[in-house]
């Protein structure tokens, strides 16, 4: 007996390293992909933020944390931040509650109804952002667009207004089509949400005397906790992360109007050629959304 409970050991254990083995052999591709791409740029990002480093121009200099301190005293990365910082308050709960409202109304619709209004949200997040904002771009055009010509059509507009060229609507439009773009995901997560709800709660709490609205907000919110802070965060990130509709559509202007952090790591990184520079912003980023998301965290565990 000792005998055989030896070799069904030694069998198990090399079962197991096979195993383990096989398992390592399948990640493999993937640990490859992130440490060459993920881990190793994340690193140069945070070393080379202390060299005025300069795309190969010249010799890379150490500078210790003048690229900070130069950082810090900057206007333009000042404005780019409450820029950036007015897109996320602004765009990430408009977000969320209207994507939250959507699934609500159209779970309660036929399947056939639910899965159109699903495709209809969720196409401009399939669709190039290229496409989306070549659009965008015609839509607010101060000579041709429609959004000008239904203006001054209905008496609303006295004259044709250059929206991204004039700095106190350029944020607004911008704000306007990330939100366009950014609400199809939340929908589709939320109606997959509302459906895996523990009907036999609702339908408890109902004959309880509990109105539709305490049902949502006592069985079926606590239940979207963990849905809600996924969206959160994804949002949060998406939004500070805003560059392509900068690009194509502003590039920064007016006056600075549209600038974000992305924006002006790109611009300083890639068109003036001050790498450090534009990576000690990218850590600076880096550090605020790492922020963010663990409050996010923290209030909704505790939620």
């Amino acid at each position: 007996m000792a005998n055989k409970t030896v070799k069904v050991s030694k069998t198990t254990r090399r079962l197991v390293v096979h195993e383990n083995i096989a398992a390592y052999l399948f990640m493999l591709p993937f640990l490859v992909f992130f440490v060459m791409f993920v881990l190793y740029p994340m690193f140069m990002c945070v070393y080379t933020s202390f060299f005025d480093a300069n795309m190969g121009v010249a010799d890379d200099v150490f500078i210790g944390f003048d690229n900070y301190k130069e950082l810090f005293n900057d206007p333009i990365f000042w404005k780019g931040l409450w820029n950036t910082l007015i897109i996320v308050l602004v765009s990430v709960p408009v977000t969320c509650v209207f994507s939250l409202w959507v699934a609500s109304a159209i779970t309660k619709m036929p399947v056939a109804a639910t899965s159109a209004f699903r495709c209809i949200f969720y196409l401009p997040v399939v669709t190039g952002s290229v496409a989306v904002t070549v659009v965008w771009k015609w839509m607010f055009s101060k000579f041709n667009g429609i959004i000008n010509a239904m203006g001054t059509s209905m008496g609303l507009l006295d004259k044709n207004i250059d929206w991204l060229g004039d700095e106190r609507f350029a944020l607004a439009c911008i704000i306007l089509i990330l939100l366009t773009t950014s609400v199809g995901q939340p929908i589709v997560l939320y109606v997959s949400a509302l459906d895996n709800v523990d009907k036999s709660l609702v339908e408890a709490a109902e004959v309880d005397g509990a109105t539709p609205k305490q049902a949502f907000w006592k069985i079926k919110w606590p239940q979207m906790m963990p849905t809600t802070l996924y969206i959160l965060v994804i949002t949060t990130i998406n939004s500070f992360q805003c560059f392509a509709l900068i690009q194509l559509l502003t590039s920064g202007g007016p006056n600075n109007s549209t600038m974000t952090i992305m924006y002006y790591i790109y611009y300083n990184a890639f068109k003036l050629y001050r790498y450090g520079y534009g990576n000690a912003m990218g850590v600076i980023l880096a550090l605020i959304i790492a922020l963010l998301s663990a409050v996010q965290f923290k209030v909704g565990q505790e939620k």
